[in-house]
């Protein structure tokens, strides 16, 4: 299939891979994509203190008998207030969910796909700037008619870019090897660079 490229002389026609570019939409296995992204994405670092770990406690709060009060061995029990819980969870949790290689590519490919049905992806041919300038971005983003929130997507690190991308709060830069379901996603416009494209259909055609 062809999709129109932006150029200096002017628009022309880049042909690419069905497969990565024309196939149709799956909305299942797109959120299947995307949860599974989010989901690793997550630290696992959330825990709490058993009645083991919480402070304090170290002695009998009062003699077993005598007392009129109930036989207690230590103020951190879980059924005191302050005391440790009663099935604690320790840190170094594994959220991943698992999502093998041919289901993720097709994801990938079902989102590419929709964004050139509705319009979304914007394809140049360069997108390099001379200086970290954020006001020649802008100029060059007006140009191509998108506007101040879109994902810029370049075939490698590009430090210019990025530098003076990072005042803007709606504009992301990120190489091939970044791109993922969930900025895929939630990006208004997407502009690749030709590079970028062919790397795309490489990895995914």
């Amino acid at each position: 299939m062809d999709l129109q490229m932006q150029k200096a002389s002017g628009n022309a026609k880049l042909t690419v891979s069905d497969a990565a570019f024309g196939r149709e939409f799956n909305e299942g296995l797109v959120h299947q994509a995307v949860v599974g992204y989010l989901a690793t994405a997550r630290a696992g670092t959330r825990g709490h203190k058993s009645r083991s770990t919480a402070s304090g406690g170290g002695i009998k709060p009062w003699r077993q008998k005598g007392t009129g009060r109930a036989r207690s061995g230590t103020i951190r029990s879980p059924i005191w207030k302050g005391g440790g819980k009663t099935f604690a969870i320790s840190g170094g949790q594994d959220h991943s969910v698992k999502l093998n290689k041919k289901m993720y590519r097709a994801a990938m490919q079902s989102i590419l796909s929709e964004l050139v049905r509705q319009e979304r992806l914007v394809i140049i041919d360069d997108m390099s700037l001379d200086a970290p300038k954020t006001k020649a971005l802008l100029s060059k983003l007006s140009d191509l008619g998108v506007g101040e929130k879109a994902l810029i997507v370049t075939e490698s690190d590009n430090l210019n870019l990025f530098l003076a991308a990072r005042n803007l709060p709606y504009i992301e830069v990120e190489d091939v090897a970044g791109l993922n379901p969930v900025n895929l996603v939630g990006a208004e416009r997407v502009v690749m660079t030709e590079a970028a494209i062919k790397r795309v259909e490489e990895l995914l055609g």
